[in-house]
């Protein structure tokens, strides 16, 4: 039987799972989150359910997929009407506490917990709204440029106001510790969720320095006649205003910048792990860490997530503390919506007879050290797709299946960058592959019903015209900033 923990929950933003030195990564430096891992469990094959912040942290949330609870994109985002890990919790008397971004709909929703500090939801309440055209096939380019501009001109030297919110979350979620050391019935839950390392990778000149741009790694697959020119993979750069990825200068600049936030966020767990250990709280707190998505920073000649390659699903997952076993490795396929049912065992809570619909399983028997065969699963359903996509892995082979395009098949024991397609070569995998998929949604079916909601919230918000007539969302402001602010760029500005 689990013994009952407190849990400090750390989660980034479009955190790539390969690009931490836990995982092996040659130039990164996390020697915090290294540390998770050195005296935990490190899962290895650790998935998001869906590249995008809100489709994914409503997964986080629910421990169901996208097509499961209809939370498709970051205009339909969670609003508290599916029950979370964070309202069982609370309803048996558990206190549970968020600090940071959170990207749900709105802090006047009951998202399920005690208290929501700093929180950072929806911009305006609407999100990207704009994107819903997709549901009409009608989403519209960014052909002004500023997608790419984000990357290539913003990566670098500097600080922007999302570092300013990472400190803002860490000096709450230490003063809330600090309250908090005595006096808890019964085992809490500190929800710690900061927005790096999401772009622009701006960074102060200090972590700028760790990384010498000439020594960064070019990513994989970038350059054109090696990336995947698969149809889907054309339209997220064609809709994203991708250009052919010629100077390798600035991407190893991007490289380094992004490189910069992931050290900037894996300091801020640090300090806060620090001020737990120095209050006492580590022999009765557990420590989880893991981030919403990943981020290609140029492998297959993208930028961002938005897509299902290993980059952009591929997430940290580290635990450690009481009743786990220290410096381990787990090789399940794992996915965020295995949280659910790991959080509420591990804090001696109970599931509900509502929660029979929950597709993830309690991590415990993994954490000690038996591993189980499963599927890994993912889907997307949102901005730059002309229609649905879906994984399933099983052992190492991976499909990407496309609604209306070709499928995609990977062997990520011998390729795990996903440049070689063997979809055409091994026709009977890919079939097998799919029916698998096909016993856990209808991939058309579930697409269909995707873009009815969407073209649903455009009526909502007053229709085609209207909906077209907004501004596209480059980046969410953090608390308190406005989008002219969030978005300035000395002697520029985005529009």
């Amino acid at each position: 039987m689990t013994q009952p923990a407190n849990l400090i929950f750390f989660q980034s933003d479009n955190h790539n799972r390969a690009v931490t030195g836990c995982y092996g990564h040659a130039y990164v430096k996390t020697p915090n989150i290294d540390r998770i891992a050195a005296s935990g469990v490190r899962f290895e094959n650790s998935y998001s359910t869906s590249a995008l912040c809100c489709p994914a942290r409503a997964a986080i949330a629910t421990g169901r997929y996208p097509h499961q609870t209809g939370f498709w994109d970051n205009a339909i985002a969670y609003d508290g009407s599916v029950p979370s890990w964070h309202h069982r919790l609370r309803e048996q008397g558990h206190t549970v506490v968020a600090v940071g971004k959170l990207h749900y709909r709105s802090e006047k929703d009951d998202n399920g917990f005690n208290e929501e500090i700093e929180p950072m939801h929806l911009h305006d309440g609407k999100g990207a709204i704009k994107n819903l055209l997709r549901g009409y096939d009608a989403e519209t380019p960014k052909d002004d440029g500023s997608f790419w501009q984000l990357y290539m001109n913003r990566s670098g030297v500097g600080e922007t106001h999302y570092q300013e919110y990472d400190r803002r979350i860490t000096e709450k979620s230490i003063a809330w510790l600090k309250r908090h050391v005595k006096g808890n019935r019964k085992p809490w839950v500190l929800y710690v969720s900061y927005i790096s390392p999401h772009p622009p990778f701006t960074v102060p000149q200090r972590l700028y320095d760790l990384y010498p741009e000439k020594d960064m790694p070019l990513p994989a697959g970038f350059r054109p006649g090696e990336r995947n020119e698969h149809p889907a993979t054309a339209y997220l750069r064609h809709m994203d205003g991708m250009l052919d990825m010629t100077d390798e200068a600035a991407l190893r600049r991007v490289a380094a910048g992004y490189f910069g936030l992931i050290t900037h966020m894996d300091e801020q767990v640090g300090a806060v792990m620090k001020a737990a250990e120095e209050l006492g709280l580590l022999a009765n707190t557990r420590i989880a860490y893991t981030s919403d998505h990943g981020e290609l920073f140029g492998a297959q000649g993208l930028f961002g997530k938005k897509n299902l390659y290993e980059g952009g699903i591929g997430v940290p997952l580290l635990i450690s503390g009481s009743g786990i076993p220290s410096g381990k490795v787990s090789r399940q396929i794992v996915s965020h919506v295995d949280l659910f049912p790991t959080l509420i065992e591990g804090a001696g809570a109970r599931l509900s007879a509502k929660d029979a619909d929950l597709r993830g399983v309690s991590l415990w028997p993994a954490l000690g050290g038996n591993d189980s065969d499963r599927l890994g699963f993912a889907e997307y359903h949102a901005q730059a797709s002309k229609a649905a996509a879906y994984v399933l892995r099983d052992g190492d082979r991976k499909l990407i299946y496309h609604v209306g395009m070709p499928s995609q098949l990977f062997d990520l024991a011998h390729d795990p960058e996903e440049l070689q397609d063997v979809a055409a070569a091994s026709p009977a995998i890919a079939q097998v592959l799919e029916q698998k998929l096909r016993a856990i949604c209808d991939p058309e079916a579930v697409d269909a019903r995707a873009k009815a909601d969407q073209r649903k919230w455009v009526d909502y918000w007053g229709g085609r015209e209207q909906v077209a007539g907004t501004s596209q969302i480059l980046f969410t402001p953090p608390p308190g900033v406005s989008k002219e602010e969030a978005w300035a760029i000395p002697g520029s500005a985005h529009s």
